[in-house]
């Protein structure tokens, strides 16, 4: 199993960065995890624009990759699960591809493209704590979905 992480942010090496891989360590015994952080020019152009301009911008970075494997986008008025459902939904697909939005969020444009949109909390994360959480409950979701122990 392959699973994509995208994300509109500038890389990065901070304090989050040891949590992240320590998960990605982890869950490489069930699966290959990989965080790809997108950020161009245009982007930062377009967000200084406004709400339109900075999604249209997401979208032309985003669509290219939606061609391939399962995809999930996360936004805040997505569907709300809880662990275990998490793991039914990535346990029957090679490819997933999570995508994180940029500081205006998705348009409905984006949305639909997807396979399945669904939130991780109520609250508004920075892109460094959803990216945590995410990566933890990916970690998670494969936990149950090979028995072991971690998720109890």
């Amino acid at each position: 199993m392959k699973i994509n992480i995208y994300q509109i942010v500038k890389n990065s090496n901070d304090s989050f960065e040891p949590i992240l891989k320590e998960f990605i360590k982890m869950s490489s015994k069930y699966a290959v995890v990989e965080i790809h952080s997108l950020f161009n020019k245009k982007i930062a152009k377009a967000q200084t624009i406004g709400q339109n301009e900075a999604q249209k911008a997401y979208n032309e970075l985003y669509i290219p990759k939606l061609t391939n494997g399962y995809n999930i986008a996360l936004d805040v008025l997505g569907k709300k699960i809880d662990s275990y459902k998490f793991s039914d939904l990535i346990s029957n697909h090679n490819i997933i591809n999570f995508y994180i939005g940029g500081a205006y969020g998705f348009n409905k444009e984006f949305l639909l493209k997807c396979d399945a949109t669904i939130s991780l909390s109520n609250l508004t994360m920075a892109h460094k704590i959803a990216n945590v959480v995410l990566v933890e409950q990916v970690f998670r979701a494969l936990c149950i979905a090979n028995n072991h122990p971690y998720h109890k």
